[in-house]
Parts: C-alpha cells; structure tokens; sequence
C-alpha cells in the first residue's frame, strides 16, 4: 500500500475532512480555506480598475500565491490593499456556460495572446495535436524564452488556475538546501501548517482510491513502482476530495472527471479565488484591477512609488496607460514576471538601487516529463481524474520526485505519464537587452540532462522490471523527455540576496518581492505550498515592523 502521510517527515499528513489548523494572532478572525465560501461573497474587481492618478497605500502587483497571502493579511491588518492582474478576472461563463475550457478542446480561453496552442504534450500517437486558437487572454501562457518554456497562469488567481493542485511540504531534512537563510523550526511549526489551512489542503481517502476508476492509472503506477523497490507517496492537493467522490458517483457536473486541469477547473479544485482571496474579499479592504500590465515602477518625488500600468484588451492591445503613486509596493507577479520588470527597472535607472543579485539564481524546480508504454495487460483507464494524487520518491537515493500524472483523453492509453521534479543544480540569469527593450534568459536546453539522467534513475528500472520501454510519441517524433518546459518557475530575486531575509528589496525602502522569485530554483517537491508559507512568513514580519 501506498504511505498515507504528507511528503514530509514533521507535520503528519492531513485528512482530507481535517485542515491543519495555523498559530498565530493575525489568524484571529481566519476561517478555514473549506469553509470560505460561507463568507460574505463580495466581488474583488466590483469597484471597477483603478483610475490614473489614484494614491493608495499599497499596491500589490499580481494575485497568485505570494500576491494573494499579501493582500489578505494586510486587509486583516487594516491596510487597504490594490492588487493589478495582468489576465483576466475568470468569473463569467463562456457561450458554453462554463467559465473554463476542456482540455480536450482548447478554444479562444485557453491561451495567453496565442493564435496556435502550445501544449505541453505536442503530439499523440505520431500526430501534432496543437491547433488554431482566436487571439484572446487566456489562461495559460507557454512563455518562450530561449532554452525553455515556461508555463504561467494569467488571471486573478495566477498559478492556481492552472496547475494540478498538489500541495507538497518539502521533506524536513531537504528544507536546508531550498531555502537556507530561513529557520526550518518556525516553517515547519507555524508558516507551513497555516499556509496548508489557508489553501485548503487534504488528501485523497486511500480507500477510495483503492477503488475509483479514475484511479486506475495511479493504481498501477503505485505497483510498478513498489514491484521496483520505490516508494509511492500519496500527495496531498487542494481538490475537494468529498465533490470528487461526487462527481464518480454522478451526482454533480463532473470537473476532475471531465479531464478539467491545464485551462482551469471549473467546479472542484479550491484555487484561490475559493480561498486566500475570497477571504481578501470579504475584508472589504482588497480591490483588483485585471487585465491590467505594470511596466514601471520609480521612486515619487514626494516619497513612495510611481507606478505606471497598462491596462489592456482581451487581443493585448493597450486602451489606457496610468500612472498610480504607492506607499508601498510589493513584486508578485511570479518568478519570470517578477524578474523581468525588476530587470528592466534596474537596467533603464528607473530603480538604480537594485543590487548585482537581481536576475540571477533562476531555476526550473528540475521539471522534466516522460511518458511509459505498458502492456496490455496494465490498462491505465479511459477515465482518468485530472488532479494527481500520488508520487514516486528516489529523492534521496537518485535526485528525483515523480508525481504520477494524468493522460485525461478520454481513451484507453495503455500509457503511464510522469512529471519528475528533480536536484538539477544550473542556474539562469535574466538580463535586459537595450537594442530590443526586452529582457531574456539565457538557459539552455542542455542544461536538462541532470534532470533526465536523475529521472532515469526511477523509470530505466521500472522499465527494466516491467519489459516496457518509453513512449516517444508525446513530446514530437521519436522524443523521450519533455525536456523543453516547466511549470515550476522559481529564482530571480532571490531571498537573502538580491532582498534581505524577508523580501525587502534592496536600495528602495517600500519595495517588496513576496513571491516565487524569492526561492533559488528548486523546492524538491510542487512548490506552492512553500511559496505560500514562505509569503505568510515575509508578510508577518513585514507587518510587525514596517507599518
């Protein structure tokens, strides 16, 4: 049987009807993350965008993890809070009455400013599955940036709209190489157990899971992994695992069940528009203005920030520029939109106090995928539930985290898909380019090969045990490793470095980073959860001390 407790050997793993409950006085008045739906709905974006000219006291640039964490703390702290988002609100349905797009069938709500879709898996069965798409705001962006892509969620909400859901704390004893200048004891003690209750996180019922169809896959990459001498985790996710059971038992639309992962989730995943700012809502404290891009940010003549803001169109096209004085800004626009605008900024003297340290230390989280063929006798199920729940773990003998992944087509695959997390130690650095006025990255492709070397240790022995071999129809023709992209964009700003040990930047009093561009390129596991304690903790101190 699979092991039942948390990734991680301090804190026990949480049921999925029982929240860990955070400490500290700032979570007074906090309802848990699964019941905040029973506060006041109110609508973070009904005050209509944010007009040029205004002054507020903070603005807080991005609504994903670290931004949302931001903006709800400083709310309950009193402080009214203006947060931009450069996607689009996501909270009104589509012509086919759902807010979010399958994805099976990619449409104009897919994609960031794209006009082909660019999936993370190309191809299937030797044909190329990507497709013409209207140029929209969609949800996911493939962001090209020499060696890589990087896939980000655009939209209030950011990463949580689009990602899996697994909500993993890194083992205790790989905490030290993630984050070394913070004290494991108060992560692991306060701001890990609250940002698992502020998100909302549990684990699949393994009794259920024993028996779901839309298990099956995971079922069977449990046993090959065990029959391999490896140990299979269950990974807590902030699913709702109760309107799962639901959705198999066809009693509710179906979310998970209908492959709903890469384009959002409509029904059952508690992304934080459910959690962290729906809280922020019901403060009355917290207004968003989406579809909103910063590009500048310089110190006012008489004290505070001037920022200026694009807001733009469904196509991109810019309709008004703005120009907004903060007391206090906070970068959380994630690890690339983080980096890029802080580069830019340093590079063109808007904010010549930035430090050598700004750009630098970025990494991957060592994403790379792969797919196995197996045997006709180890089907993995038409139905396959889009929220992964399960990992591999050879962290410590071979260098990698494999979480068992869906293959949501709706068909009989015969496949096992895989996405590994691994120890892959290169480092980019971003840098501005003046003859084109942008800023660029410069990693490398090459730079993979730990990761899948790492990754091999895992599946060239399942492979071995089983007589199977990999699949090389996924990833182009006659590719292995999806060894081109990652989901898991961390560094750029790096805490203790480029900021001090808290996310103070720098040379500019008032300016903050509070997001994943905060941790040196890897978390050893799905790095959320840590970006979200990390924030909790930033913010905490920030509150005490700066304001």
């Amino acid at each position: 049987m699979g092991d039942t407790v948390q990734y991680n050997n301090e804190s026990r793993g949480v049921s999925r009807r029982r929240f860990i409950t955070g400490t500290g006085s700032i979570l007074g008045a906090m309802t848990l993350a699964g019941h905040a739906a029973a506060a006041p709905r109110r609508s973070l974006t009904a005050a209509g965008p944010i007009p040029s000219g205004a002054h507020v006291p903070v603005l807080v640039i991005g609504t994903g993890y670290g931004g949302s964490v931001t903006a709800l703390r400083l709310a309950q702290a009193g402080v009214d809070v203006q947060m931009v988002e450069m996607g689009m609100a996501w909270d009104t349905p589509g012509s086919d009455g759902k807010i979010f797009a399958n994805t099976t069938s990619p449409d104009y709500r897919s994609f960031w400013l794209r006009t082909r879709t660019k999936q993370p898996i190309s191809n299937f069965l030797g044909f190329p599955i990507d497709k013409n798409v209207p140029r929209y705001t969609g949800i996911l962006d493939a962001e090209e940036m020499g060696g890589i892509i990087v896939y980000q969620g655009r939209g209030v909400g950011g990463g949580s709209l689009v990602n899996g859901g697994m909500a993993v704390t890194p083992k205790r004893e790989n905490f030290g190489a993630v984050l070394p200048s913070v004290n494991a004891d108060e992560m692991y003690a306060t701001y890990y157990p609250r940002a698992n209750a502020g998100l909302g996180v549990g684990t699949v019922d393994p009794a259920w899971f024993d028996s779901a169809d839309c298990y099956q896959y995971a079922r069977v990459g449990r046993k090959q992994a065990q029959r391999s001498g490896f140990p299979f985790v269950f990974v807590p996710d902030v699913y709702d695992w109760d309107y799962m059971e639901q959705e198999a038992a066809g009693t509710v639309p179906k979310s998970a069940l209908a492959g709903e992962i890469l384009y959002g989730n409509n029904y059952g995943k508690k992304s934080l528009q459910k959690t962290y700012l729906a809280q922020a809502a019901a403060t009355g404290r917290v207004t968003v203005s989406p579809l909103h891009k910063v590009t500048s940010v310089s110190p006012a003549s008489g004290g505070g920030y001037t920022v200026l803001i694009d807001q733009i169109n469904t196509t991109g096209d810019t309709t008004a520029t703005k120009t907004v004085t903060a007391d206090r800004v906070f970068f959380a626009a994630g690890s690339v939109g983080t980096s890029k605008l802080l580069v830019k900024l340093k590079a063109t003297g808007a904010l010549p106090g930035l430090n050598d340290q700004i750009g630098k230390g970025w990494g991957d989280n060592g994403n790379v995928m792969c797919g196995r063929a197996n045997h006709l006798w180890d089907p993995t199920g038409a139905l396959q539930a889009s929220i992964p729940c399960g990992g591999i773990d050879n962290w410590t003998a071979g260098g990698a985290f494999a979480e068992v992944a869906p293959l949501p087509t709706g068909i009989e695959t015969f496949a096992s898909f895989y996405l590994s997390i691994t120890k892959n130690p290169n480092r980019a650095e971003f840098s501005w380019n003046a003859g084109t006025g942008t800023v660029g990255l410069n990693w490398q492709t090459a730079w993979k090969q730990p990761s899948i070397d790492m990754a091999k240790s895992i599946f060239d022995k399942i492979n071995a045990k089983e007589g199977t071999i990999y699949r090389t129809d996924l990833f182009g023709t006659y590719k292995i490793w999806g060894d081109h992209l990652t989901y898991h964009p961390l560094g750029g700003a790096v805490l203790d470095k480029a900021t001090d040990n808290y996310g103070r930047l720098h040379g500019h009093p008032g300016l903050y980073v509070i997001d994943g561009a905060l941790i040196p390129g890897n978390t050893s596991v799905n790095p959320f959860v840590t970006i979200t304690a990390l924030a909790e903790r930033n913010i905490e101190k920030i509150i005490a001390t700066d304001l």
